[in-house]
């Protein structure tokens, strides 16, 4: 397993390379990037499970939960975003 500081070296250079790659999307593309990314989402809510599942002491568990259900409700704004503004695409007819 990843120990201490290396864990945090990761999660900072994953946050910085996540930052420029999503800085350099034109704004065409952010719709199919959403959808995408609501995908990665869904699988964040499965890791936040299982290191719930891992927990140990009150504490862990109580922040896992949470995790969880930011996590959660993360993926389920994503799709519901993404439905509206694939709605504005469509034509009306009448």
């Amino acid at each position: 397993m990843i120990e201490g500081f290396a864990a945090l070296y990761i999660f900072m250079l994953a946050g910085f390379v996540g930052y420029e790659v999503i800085a350099r999307v034109p704004v065409i593309l952010h719709t199919p990037l959403m959808s995408g990314s609501n995908f990665v989402h869904g699988i964040v809510v499965v890791g936040a499970m299982v290191a719930l599942g891992g927990a140990d002491s009150g504490l862990e568990q109580l922040i896992g939960f949470v995790g969880v259900a930011l996590a959660a409700g993360n993926a389920v704004g994503g799709y519901v975003v993404t439905e509206r503004m694939l709605e504005m695409f469509k034509s009306s007819k009448g």
